[in-house]
This record gives C-alpha cells, sequence and structure tokens, in this order.
C-alpha cells in the first residue's frame, strides 16, 4: 500500500441513472509514493477492487490506498464529475 486516506469517501458515479464506476476521495495521511503531501486533497482513477475487511482499494491505475476511519458512500452524475476532481465534495455537488 502507497497511500494511507482518512475522511474518504467512495463515490459512485452515474450517467443518467447507469452506473460508469467508483472512485475515492479522502485526504492523505501519508504517501509514501510521494505523489501526495499530508492534507492533500485525493480523487484517484476507477476503483476495481475494494477489501472491506484490509481496509485496502485498488485502482485501475494500479495504485493501491488504505483507509483509515470510517467511510461515506455517495453518489454523483457524470455532468458533475469534474467538480469532485477540482476538490468539491459529493455533498456541496448534490446541493
Amino acid at each position: 500500500m502507497d497511500t494511507i486516506v482518512c475522511d474518504w469517501q467512495i463515490v459512485t458515479v452515474e450517467d443518467g441513472g447507469h452506473r460508469i464506476g467508483q472512485v475515492l476521495l479522502g485526504t492523505c495521511v501519508e504517501d509514501k509514493s510521494f505523489r501526495f503531501g499530508k492534507g492533500d486533497y485525493i480523487c484517484t482513477s476507477k476503483l476495481v477492487e475494494i477489501k472491506p475487511k484490509k481496509n485496502l482499494i485498488k485502482t485501475a491505475s494500479g495504485s493501491i490506498y488504505k483507509v483509515v476511519g470510517d467511510g461515506k458512500k455517495a453518489t454523483v452524475e457524470f455532468c458533475d464529475f469534474e467538480l469532485l476532481r477540482n476538490g468539491f465534495n459529493p455533498q456541496h455537488v448534490v446541493a
């Protein structure tokens, strides 16, 4: 695992009611790959594997994230997805 994330959410991205995929949003606690600094906002590429018992999440780009603490689930429309990439959280987008 390269990156530890807190205050995390798994966000389902939909287009017209059809699920496109899921991404992980959260705050960096530690990153051994040095892509993120402590406290940086993270929005991942598409999730390909979730291991809830180990708190591990793997993305399509091959990154592995360890999530700590309680997470949330949210859903956004594809047309709003770019807002997530720019730092908005799903609760701001849906409101």
